[in-house]
């Protein structure tokens, strides 16, 4: 059971930015998506989504293969994307159904999970970067999603929000068990958080690499496993041919 992608593509107007992607999740796991811009990484998160069903190959998740949206996963996006009108409790319950006495309690439960507990009728425009962020990672668990789908959800922050933020990701993940899915940039953050990691090279993004962690969380920041793993993805992206093709297009 899980999730597992085989030979998914996806071509946008004739151009293929993703292909032949073949890889799984099992429960509970931590998985990252690791490249450099325009490798595909988002698109192959939208395509676990269900928001984009117009790639080739298949997908499934617990065994059950299907292009619509999948009610059992949550996303987490870049940006909070919070509805400015209502408050962060509203927010949080948005879309859940049910009545509202039981909704309101499910969604205070999950805000005070990720710190936010008694800041309900706090407006998004009263809240800090982090704290928007906090809100939405709490709305994406309030549906219990047995995958987490996460698109660089802390690299518009500081550096001291995002590591508090990853932290509070490990203890959610402590808590639920939940199997991530993590599309970033940023090496320290993949080796920090994940049981495995995928390198997408290329335009068309392909795998051109996976790497398991074999450090068990809690980790350090500074150890030297992650250190000599940074070297080697830094070795497997190979950024100077990256550079050198980009600058003679």
């Amino acid at each position: 059971m899980g999730l597992e992608l085989r030979n998914v593509s996806r071509t946008f107007a004739g151009k293929t930015a993703v292909r032949n992607v073949t890889l799984s999740a099992k429960q509970g796991e931590i998985i990252g998506i690791l490249g450099t811009s325009g490798c595909g990484k988002s698109t192959l998160l939208r395509a676990i989504s269900g928001l984009d069903n117009e790639y080739d190959g298949e997908i499934s998740i617990n065994g059950n293969t299907s292009k619509d949206v999948h009610d059992t996963t949550g996303f987490i996006f870049q940006e909070p994307r919070l509805f400015p009108w209502i408050n962060v409790l509203e927010n949080v319950t948005f879309g859940l159904k049910g009545k509202k006495e039981e909704k309101y309690l499910l969604g205070k439960r999950y805000l005070e999970s990720v710190g936010l507990g008694g800041c309900d009728e706090l407006y998004p425009r009263e809240l800090s970067g982090g704290m928007a962020q906090r809100v939405a990672i709490a709305r994406a668990l309030v549906t219990s999603p047995e995958i987490l789908l996460l698109d660089e959800p802390f690299s518009a922050l500081d550096a001291f929000t995002k590591m508090q933020l990853q932290d509070l990701l490990i203890d959610i993940w402590k808590e639920h068990q939940t199997t991530m899915v993590l599309v970033t940039h940023d090496i320290d953050e993949a080796t920090y958080l994940c049981d495995r990691i995928v390198i997408l090279r290329g335009q068309p993004g392909e795998i051109a690499k996976e790497l398991t962690i074999p450090e068990k969380r809690p980790r350090s920041r500074g150890s030297k496993l992650l250190a000599d793993l940074k070297a080697e993805i830094l070795e497997s992206l190979d950024l100077n041919k990256v550079e050198k093709a980009t600058f003679s297009s």
